[in-house]
Formats: C-alpha cells, sequence, structure tokens
C-alpha cells in the first residue's frame, strides 16, 4: 500500500515538474522599450472622454429651458440652498412634473478640505438638500436620483478659495 502512495506520488512531482519548465515569453516591446498595442490589448484607462454619463442638455423645442442653469453652489461646510436658486429650482420641478417621463440625477460635490468621508457626507447632504426641494415643488420622487462623489470630482484645480467655490456643488444631469 506505502508503495502505492509513494508511485503516485513521483508522478505528481514529474507533472508539476513538467508544468514549471515551460518558457512563456514576453510580449515584444517595440524600439522605444514600450509595448506595442496591435489592437487585441486592454484599455485600462477607465472611462473615456465620449460624454457618457453627462446627462443630456435639454433643448427648448423639447420643453426645457434654454437656460436653465445646471449647477447649484454652496457655502463653505454648508447644505443648505442659498435663496438665489429658489427660482431656478421652481423651473427644473416644473420641467420634472410636466414630463413624467424626465429623469434627472443630482450629484453632489465638495471641495478638497475635510476627509473623504466627510465630504461624500457633504456631498449627499448637499443632493439631497435639491432633492427635498424638487420633491416639494411637484416633481417625482422615481424622477431624481442622487449621488454623492465628494471632492473626487472636482470643476476646479488648485487650493485656493476660487476653486474652492467651484468644486461645492450640486449639478442637475438630464438622463433622458
Amino acid at each position: 500500500m506505502k508503495f502505492k502512495h509513494l508511485i503516485l506520488m513521483g508522478l505528481a512531482a514529474l507533472i508539476l515538474a513538467g508544468c514549471g519548465s515551460q518558457n512563456i515569453p514576453d510580449p515584444d516591446p517595440d524600439s522605444d522599450g514600450m509595448m506595442v498595442d496591435d489592437g487585441s490589448m486592454a484599455d485600462t484607462d477607465g472611462f473615456d472622454d465620449d460624454g457618457m454619463g453627462d446627462g443630456e442638455f435639454i433643448d427648448a423645442e423639447f420643453g426645457g429651458d434654454s437656460e436653465l442653469t445646471m449647477v447649484i453652489y454652496f457655502d463653505f461646510d454648508q447644505s443648505e440652498l442659498r435663496a438665489e436658486y429658489a427660482d431656478l429650482l421652481q423651473r427644473h420641478a416644473n420641467n420634472l412634473a410636466n414630463d413624467g417621463r424626465a429623469q434627472i440625477r443630482l450629484e453632489g460635490h465638495a471641495d478638497e478640505r475635510g476627509s473623504r468621508e466627510y465630504n461624500i457626507g457633504l456631498g449627499e447632504r448637499r443632493s439631497q438638500s435639491v432633492r427635498r426641494l424638487l420633491l416639494i415643488q411637484g416633481a417625482s420622487a422615481d424622477q431624481i436620483s442622487t449621488v454623492s462623489f465628494g471632492e473626487e470630482r472636482p470643476a476646479a484645480f488648485g487650493s485656493d478659495e476660487e476653486a474652492y467655490q467651484l468644486n461645492r456643488r450640486v449639478e442637475i444631469k438630464y438622463l433622458n
């Protein structure tokens, strides 16, 4: 019985040793030492700039307001809406109430100050603040989705007050 086990273990060792001796060639580098892409390589860049996920501009001929602002700005560390946006949000709410098929995504953002987790929460509070007002003014809950990007998608790069102001926002994206 022991002899049988020794033979099986020996065969297994030979098989494993045979598998380990195969040479797998490296891809052919070009003259600069960089890999040559013949079109079969995977794209690792993530999202490309094809406009997907950006929402759509609503043209005035389709019932949209051609001067409808799509960005709401906030004060530092605040999620309360400024009074200056009341009329704008009323027009967005009217668009949604008049077209039951319309859907929007509210994307909350924050500047780079604060921890990543805090800024995700702040972006969410900002988008929920806009959502609540749109619902009060006649939009339907199933027309509105929210997402928070926190500090991950800045509108302006920099560590000055001008950049911070542009990054404290909720973007309204019409999806259909």
